[in-house]
């Protein structure tokens, strides 16, 4: 369980980011508004951040490759996380399951520092909340069950925002959005969509070229 003792120490390279995603609101460009029905099956993804110094270029984020033979999602690059199960007390509480079942995290090692809006994932019906997070005190971790998890890596920051890395995703179906290439990792979809959203609110993108598009590969 994450410490209750005290408020979450949020870390000064990680500030710009909290304050950012903490004025995020549901509807805004590119972020889809859950159905006001209720509809959609309720999830949770934990973004967690962790850093050797104090400085966002020493800093990486957790990141898992799906296997390749789930339902949903296969073979994509994924934050921690899942459906949330009944007795899951909050969107919190389920991002930390879920990664406590899939890489080994343990939970008291992480502070939570906030659940950014919901967003509906029309493909697959989830209606996710994103749950940031500093890794406190990062531990190794790894595949707990190959079914779900295919690998498992922490990619740096800088990685991910070097423009060499960037570029746009040709889906198939016409739908482009961004794309990252990272620790051998091809990221598009939801998470890329993701990931570009927090670099930016962070100010730590680097102007790229939004020109490149690849296609999404087989």
């Amino acid at each position: 369980m994450t410490r209750r003792d005290a408020p979450p120490v949020t870390p000064a390279w990680l500030q710009p980011l909290v304050s950012a995603c903490e004025e995020v609101e549901a509807g805004e460009p590119s972020w889809f508004v859950p159905p006001q029905d209720g509809s959609g099956r309720h999830s949770a993804v934990l973004m967690l951040f962790a850093s050797e110094s104090e400085a966002a270029d020493d800093g990486d984020v957790l990141l898992l490759l799906r296997s390749s033979t789930l339902r949903s999602h296969a073979g994509q690059v994924a934050f921690p996380g899942g459906a949330t199960d009944p007795e899951d007390a909050s969107s919190t509480a389920t991002a930390l399951r879920e990664a406590e079942e899939e890489v080994g995290l343990h939970p008291d090692t992480v502070e939570v520092l906030t659940e950014l809006p919901a967003v509906y994932l029309p493909p697959s019906g989830f209606v996710v909340t994103p749950v940031l997070a500093h890794w406190r005190e990062p531990h190794p971790v790894g595949v707990v069950d190959p079914v779900e998890v295919a690998g498992v890596e922490r990619v740096a920051i800088s990685d991910l925002t070097d423009p060499a890395n960037r570029f746009m995703v040709r889906h198939p179906s016409g739908f482009t959005g961004p794309g990252f290439a990272a620790n051998g990792l091809f990221i598009w979809g939801f998470t890329a969509g993701l990931l570009d959203r927090l670099l930016r609110l962070a100010g730590w993108e680097l102007p790229w070229d939004h020109e490149v598009v690849r296609e999404l590969p087989a």
